[in-house]
């Protein structure tokens, strides 16, 4: 009977165990990067705090992220701008009407962003693009213009197929927009220090924003002309 190698058995599994560590550093790199910025903000934010959260040593990070730009950018990417294909996809294979697809796409947005400390990223550029040019270029190019792109479709399919009136899309994006981006700065500001009583509920104050946007946007039958019989005194 062969003599079983404990030493060797031992040392493999160490070495499968490294291997799936070294696999999982960049997604918990990530994940303690997304959670400081979001806390403290880009600029106060030091990478060798990002590397003591995720457990490993600064050098370690750089072997991954040349820098703390560099680790913002692929933090943005995984958590927001990497999923646009993905809902593009959706876009493509909705079956609903164009009301529908209005309701789901905030409501997807709350479930999967807004919720999330993702959603902290709005907040972040909106307090610190002009000191960091850079990056809300980057931001602009990654999540801005594909966002308002992709809201702009939702709209547009509306008017293609006769469900909303048409509106200068230019704009229009911000309808949507701006319920969005309030729930996201009070969430991140207001909303984690206020009392119990002024606190929002979230589904709520997105079925009622959806609401009255489908009620600005729908078309209204024209009424028929009133007859002579009904202008008589």
């Amino acid at each position: 009977m062969p003599v079983k190698n404990f030493d060797s058995d031992a040392q493999s599994c160490v070495h499968a165990k490294h291997e799936r560590r070294k696999d999982a550093r960049p997604g918990e790199l990530l994940a303690a990067a997304l959670e400081l910025f979001v806390e403290k903000g880009f600029a106060a934010t030091r990478v060798e705090e990002v590397a003591k959260l995720a457990g490993v040593s600064k050098g370690t990070l750089f072997i991954y992220f040349t820098s703390k730009e560099e680790l913002f950018k692929a933090v943005v990417r995984e958590n927001i701008s990497g999923r646009f294909e993905e809902w593009n996809a959706e876009f493509e294979n909705f079956q609903g009407s164009s009301a529908d697809m209005l309701r789901y796409c905030l409501t997807a947005w709350w479930e999967h962003i807004g919720s999330t400390k993702a959603s902290g990223i709005t907040k972040l550029m909106m307090s610190e693009a002009r000191n960091f040019p850079e990056l809300a270029t980057f931001y602009e190019h990654e999540v801005i213009q594909p966002g308002n792109a992709l809201i702009g479709r939702v709209l547009q399919r509306g008017v293609d197929r006769g469900e909303f009136r048409a509106i200068d899309m230019k704009y229009g994006v911000y309808i949507v927009l701006a319920p969005m981006l309030f729930l996201a700065m009070w969430k991140h500001s207001l909303g984690a220090c206020c009392d119990a009583g002024a606190q929002l509920v979230p589904e709520d104050y997105i079925a009622l924003q959806a609401e009255t946007i489908l009620n600005g946007l729908s078309i209204r039958p024209t009424p028929p002309p009133l007859s002579q019989e009904n202008l008589a005194p």
